[in-house]
């Protein structure tokens, strides 16, 4: 397995594309970069990455937000793996990553959502200690 390493380049940026364009239907290849360079210039915004045999496999992008209900959070707006490539134990080693990130980093928790249809990922969040505390709602403009 390999190590996790952050995408800061446009080059390792885009490398991650594959992961994404399976884990977000809607995203525009052609914005992709773009977008994650303004979330990590902007809003403190990470991607972590592992590769296995130069092909980008599994991603993580999180940023760290201040709440009054949780204070000092780590939040994974993005966790996925390529659908060829899963059961490796690549979400599992980010996850671990991130958690020991964020502990180091002095947050009280580590946070995400995820989708109703999304049950190996459930199963593996659940292993991993989290816990189901709400529902999330959006409504869109």
């Amino acid at each position: 397995m390999s190590e996790v390493r952050e995408a800061e380049t446009p080059e390792e940026i885009y490398a991650c594309w594959p992961v994404f364009k399976e884990l977000i239907i809607n995203l525009v290849e052609s914005e992709f970069v773009d977008k994650v360079q303004y979330q990590r210039e902007k809003e403190t915004y990470r991607l972590m990455y592992i590769q296995e045999n130069s092909e980008v496999v599994a991603i993580c992008g999180f940023r760290i937000q201040n709440h009054l209900w949780g204070g000092k959070t780590l939040y994974i707006d993005d966790m996925g793996t390529l659908s060829t490539a899963r059961k490796r134990g690549n979400a599992g080693k980010l996850l671990d990553w991130v958690i020991e990130f964020a502990k180091n980093n002095g947050c009280q928790g580590v946070t995400l959502d995820s989708s109703y249809p999304r049950k190996d990922a459930h199963r593996l969040y659940l292993n991993k200690k989290f816990t189901m505390t709400s529902h999330h709602f959006g409504i869109q403009l």
